[in-house]
């Protein structure tokens, strides 16, 4: 007896439809991986909608602007800066603190929010103004704060040295740096910023 040439091929199951949180984090991926490669001026509601597969619908009922969901997506996906390195000196540890503050902007999310620090007119930028320091510039601040302070309980700060202006040099350089200038920092000039202004600011 012949046998068939035909074999069956299984019927294809339809995908289940996301929904509640595993919908919304593909969208706010989504809204990330638009921004770290189309930029700011490039991201659309639209091109959101596609990259996560649903509808346009789907991300307007959530968020009402493009704003509204890249405020969002940068509050969920900064990487969040709450450790601070050991390392027995004030110079290695706040170089260690730089190399993890740029590791974060060089994250998916630290690329959006440049793309944002980049391309976004002065009023549109303001609606971003807590998310950078919430999630960038306070925590990394902070850090700098425990260093120093465990410096000056070794003896090897002067007393005094967690000023407030002294704390922000760091961060406000590397915001001055990737804003104005466009550039990025390597490791030798996080240790001419370490070596050439923090360690004489904060020496006995």
């Amino acid at each position: 007896m012949a046998t068939s040439r035909w074999t069956a091929v299984p019927a294809r199951t339809a995908s289940p439809r996301r929904r509640g949180p595993v919908l919304e984090q593909a969208i706010l991926d989504a809204a990330l991986e638009q921004l770290s490669t189309v930029g700011w001026g490039g991201l659309t509601m639209e091109g959101v909608a596609t990259a996560a597969q649903t509808g346009k619908a789907a991300v307007y009922r959530r968020w009402p602007s493009k704003e509204d969901l890249v405020v969002h997506a940068l509050r969920a996906g900064l990487p969040r800066l709450d450790s601070v390195p050991e390392l027995g000196s004030v110079r290695d540890d706040l170089l260690e603190l730089c190399r993890r503050t740029r590791e974060a902007m060089f994250s998916r999310p630290g690329f959006a929010l440049r793309a944002v620090l980049h391309e976004c007119d002065t009023a549109t930028a303001e609606r971003f103004h807590d998310v950078i320091f919430e999630g960038v510039v306070n925590p990394t601040v902070q850090l700098i704060k425990e260093v120093i302070r465990r410096g000056i309980e070794r003896g090897e700060v002067r007393s005094g040295g967690a000023g407030d202006y002294v704390c922000d040099v760091i961060p406000a350089m590397l915001m001055y740096r990737s804003k104005v200038c466009g550039s990025e920092w390597t490791d030798q000039e996080f240790e001419s910023l370490i070596d050439e202004v923090m360690v004489p600011m904060l020496r006995r």
